[in-house]
């Protein structure tokens, strides 16, 4: 009966992991540099995680702020020059936090000063509600962002299209102690100074660790017993 209720629940643990979403989580990198001290701060603490749904059609972005020191994204902005979303979808507004479609001013800030200049793409924008800073995301908040993609496209054009630098994510942060703001996009992976991209675990990897641990407990379980698996 034990073997049969530790088979039904590895069976359980395989269905639920393979029904999981795989992600990959995004670091920022400064683009204005108005205060070492505030970058420095965004860079550590500030990540955005794209997040394959259910829904083929869809993709979420997941911002989050991990403090502890005082921040707010404020804006949040896409330049997306291969037009893979065909618009937002809707907004996760998290506990704190409340955004709107449509951003003030319509372009990242300091974002025409990149070699590669940041355009944002027409409807791919959106801020906080008034009050700004106490409705961006603040530390220990998150914000989701759910984007249409466009006919054809899929959740690997996506990540492959950010690893190129062909769609890139800009925010701008207020909220800082010292009162001032900075404008960040995320960290392109072919820049070995920046932070590193963390993939997160499909939902059948986390499986076939579950399965190789039971199996090798088994197997040293039958050498203690005198037997040998077949």
């Amino acid at each position: 009966m034990s073997r049969l209720i530790t088979f039904a629940a590895l069976a359980a643990l395989v269905f639920s992991a393979t029904s999981a979403e795989a992600g990959w989580t995004y670091g920022f990198a400064g683009v204005t540099n108005n205060s070492p001290v505030n970058t420095a701060i965004g860079e550590n603490q500030l990540a955005v995680e794209v997040v394959r749904l259910r829904r083929s059609s869809q993709v979420q972005l997941l911002f989050t702020n991990s403090g502890p020191d005082a921040s707010s994204i404020t804006d949040v902005y896409l330049d997306d020059e291969s037009s893979l979303f065909s618009s937002i979808r809707s907004i996760q507004n998290y506990s704190g936090v409340s955004f709107s479609q449509g951003a003030t001013p319509g372009n990242l800030p300091g974002g025409n000063n990149l070699e590669d200049p940041f355009v944002t793409t027409l409807g791919l924008n959106a801020d906080s509600d008034p009050p700004v800073e106490k409705n961006g995301v603040n530390p220990g908040e998150k914000l989701g962002i759910t984007l249409n993609l466009a006919s054809g496209v899929s959740f690997s054009d996506v990540i492959a299209a950010i690893n190129s630098a062909a769609l890139r994510v800009g925010i701008h942060v207020q909220g800082f102690a010292n009162g001032g703001s900075e404008s960040f996009v995320n960290v392109n992976p072919t820049n070995p100074d920046g932070p590193p991209i963390v993939p997160e675990p499909t939902g059948l990897a986390l499986a076939g660790i579950a399965l190789g641990g039971l199996l090798v407990k088994r197997r040293r379980r039958s050498h203690s017993d005198g037997t040998i698996d077949g």
